[in-house]
């Protein structure tokens, strides 16, 4: 592919990018008080570029009209959730055989030290 071609492509692409994400921010934001939905920041005129739209299920391409997959969330708060979401992917390394629930229960016998506690003298 030429030089010319691949640039063309990418401005497109990115140009169809940008008409999505306006469709679906401009509904969002007509949709969610402007406040972030993690740090619970809230947004103005003035500051509102800083107010991003989240797709909780990470597919920027699910957009329902009643705004089930997005959230309002704060540049900041925005890029730790991507971070996160990345980095918990780097955690599932081992194969689904390998892997083992977890057998400790911290709070299994929570009732009778209950117990032992109101009842000094059970």
């Amino acid at each position: 592919m030429s030089s010319d071609k691949l640039d063309k492509a990418v401005a497109d692409a990115r140009m169809a990018r940008d008409q999505r994400e306006k469709g679906y921010r401009e509904q969002a934001l007509k949709m969610y008080p402007w406040v972030c939905g993690r740090c619970a920041r809230e947004f103005n005129r003035q500051n509102l570029q800083q107010l991003t739209v989240h797709h909780r299920d990470h597919n920027h391409d699910n957009n329902p009209s009643d705004g089930s997959n997005w959230e309002l969330l704060c540049i900041y708060c925005h890029d730790n959730e991507h971070s996160r979401y990345e980095d918990a992917g780097y955690g599932d390394v081992l194969p689904q055989a390998q892997k083992t629930a977890a057998t400790h229960n911290p709070f299994g016998n929570l009732g009778e030290l209950m117990k032992q506690k109101n009842n000094p003298d059970g």
